[in-house]
């Protein structure tokens, strides 16, 4: 009777009647199933369906999600992967300016040489021509570029294009008669000018382009706003649904709270970079559209930290400040000036430079730790890394910090190339001194690594396994733009193969959940973030990608050749390759 009496007032009141025990389905946003979720949590459980609503997800389980939760957009993975999105722990937004060739899309310095041409044709004689991303691994002619073929390509235009991952750059006879470079100049702090057989410059200057730089007209930021909305969207079709901003500053802030004082030729501060207010804006504009960032902040001087009113951890789930980096305690392989402990191999009492004295470095630790931030400092080299640990140790264990556990500092050494002595890394773990690693650069710098380095040291290049699992040493990965798709990082870490198919010290390889746990969980945890991203737990933040092959089983080939079908922020599809 009550069942009767219970229908009855339903089909009165307009409702339809449930049977007995049954109950309406909970509305969600979206539901993804029929898939392999790689949930990424502790366990590294797996999953078939998830279901979203405001952003974060509400459940993952079987297929039976389905009966639990309705949405109005259900989408049938058809046997791909789910997993979390890529969280890039350090990579340079570079987008293409109106002076700039797209020197990264090159194959061989003859089309660098037409796309020189090209430019110099639309921006007229006398005008600058720029671009990055050249490296003579990926050109027919497998060298650098000299100052001949750029002057061959554009006589009447100054050129400077800077070689991926920024540690050198090629110009032309124009440029270096605007910079004053002749063969005579003296190499700068910290760089070297090289020289031909004839004693001219060659064209290659490595660690210190910037004074040549420092002559060619910045774009504003009204020119680059756009560029880099397309470079940001860029890293979403790649997987990347968070990054930290290498590349951060503080230059445009007001004066008195960490800005710098305008230029005296009213030039626009901090030109066409993308710094932390600009950032703040431009995600206040465009919503969900674009990756989270995490800036790192390139260290402004003691007194302009002082009175910049925020530190590492202030901002929201769309944009927050980081560690103080990278300030270049070294240079790196693509100068090469790596500082290392013994000579480059075939180099005799070469072994790169570093950038700081020990108290100079002590000096910018200390400060930036009083003040409550985070460390990531650049160092490359194991000479660079000694430096690096002993300044980072001593502020650690001298400087107390009221916010944070001594052992929950989170301070990490970026990039971590060449593995230091065993008593460095002892140091690291005792006062949980972190890593974030690039596995990619064992891939893309192999020529390098294998001209430079002895045969221990290119075993051992970009070490996982040693550091993680000997020393206890927490790692996330990154890319640092050689490349910044997150596939090469993983094949690289999990084959330790560079393009050659050599492998190079396959001890330090590690298992496929482990990469990925260290592209997506890790990430989040470096920022203090693991309870908002990094995993596709309840709760935590919709972040997620499809992948069109099981990354746990499929050839380790599949990596370098795969791409990602979709890209979910805060649960919204902002991007598909369809």
């Amino acid at each position: 009777m009550r069942i009767r009496a219970l229908a009855l007032a339903a089909l009165l009141s307009g409702v339809a009647a449930l049977p007995a025990g049954a109950g309406a389905k909970e509305a969600v946003d979206l539901i993804l199933h029929d898939g392999q979720v790689l949930t990424v949590d502790a366990g590294f459980s797996t999953a078939s369906a998830v279901a979203v609503r405001g952003g974060r997800i509400v459940a993952t389980g079987a297929e039976d999600l389905l009966d639990r939760y309705s949405a109005a957009q259900v989408i049938d993975l058809n046997g791909r992967t789910l997993m979390p999105g890529f969280i890039d722990t350090h990579v340079h937004p570079i987008p293409i300016g109106p002076s700039d060739i797209e020197a990264l899309q090159a194959h061989s310095i003859v089309e660098l040489q037409a796309m020189v041409r090209k430019k110099a044709a639309e921006l007229g004689p006398g005008k600058w021509i720029t671009g990055y991303g050249w490296q003579e691994a990926a050109l027919a002619e497998k060298r650098n570029l000299t100052r001949a073929d750029l002057d061959a390509a554009a006589p009447d235009n100054p050129v400077l294009l800077v070689r991926a991952g920024a540690h050198s750059a090629a110009a032309n006879s124009l440029a270096f008669k605007l910079a004053g470079v002749t063969r005579d100049t003296p190499d700068p702090k910290s760089g070297l000018i090289e020289h031909d057989a004839s004693g001219e410059p060659s064209g290659i200057i490595r660690e210190r382009q910037d004074i040549v730089e420092k002559f060619i007209p910045d774009p504003t930021w009204a020119q680059m706003k756009g560029p880099m909305i397309k470079t940001l969207k860029g890293f979403l079709e790649l997987g990347i649904t968070s990054f930290h901003d290498a590349s951060g500053k503080i230059d445009d802030e007001p004066v008195g709270l960490g800005g710098k004082a305008p230029p005296a030729d009213g030039t626009e501060i901090a030109s066409g970079d993308m710094t932390f207010a600009r950032a703040r804006a431009l995600y206040a504009e465009m919503g969900d559209q674009l990756p989270r960032v995490t800036m790192y902040i390139s260290y402004p001087g003691a007194e302009r930290l002082k009175a910049f009113p925020h530190h590492s951890g202030y901002g929201d789930d769309r944009v927050r400040l980081g560690a103080i980096g990278e300030n270049l305690v070294d240079g790196g392989f693509t100068g090469p000036t790596a500082w290392l402990l013994v000579d480059y191999k075939g180099q005799p009492g070469f072994r790169g430079k570093g950038r700081y004295t020990d108290a100079e470095l002590q000096d910018l630790v200390d400060n930036s730790n009083r003040l409550g931030w985070q460390l990531g400092l650049h160092c490359i080299g194991d000479a660079a890394i000694v430096q690096t640990i002993n300044a980072y140790a001593h502020s650690l264990e001298t400087i107390p910090d009221p916010a944070h556990a001594a052992d929950d500092r989170r301070w990490f050494t970026d990039h971590f190339t060449i593995m230091p002595p065993d008593a460095t890394m002892a140091t690291m773990a005792k006062d949980h001194i972190w890593i974030a690693q690039q596995p990619n650069f064992l891939y893309n710098l192999e020529n390098r690594y294998v001209a430079t380095l002895d045969d221990w040291r290119l075993a051992h290049n970009n070490p996982i396994a040693t550091p993680v699992h000997k020393f206890g040493i927490f790692m996330a990965f990154g890319s640092d733009n050689l490349p910044v798709g997150p596939l090469v990082g993983l094949y690289a870490a999990i084959t330790r193969k560079g393009p050659s198919g050599m492998v190079h010290g396959p001890d330090e390889a590690v298992g496929r959940a482990e990469a990925i746990r260290a592209y997506t969980a890790n990430g989040a945890y470096l920022s203090r973030e693991e309870h908002d991203k990094g995993t596709l737990e309840p709760g935590k933040l919709a972040d997620m990608i499809v992948l069109p092959f099981d990354p746990l089983t499929a050839p380790p080939e599949t990596f370098l050749n795969g791409h990602v079908d979709m890209t979910f922020v805060g649960g919204k599809l902002v991007y598909s390759k369809s």
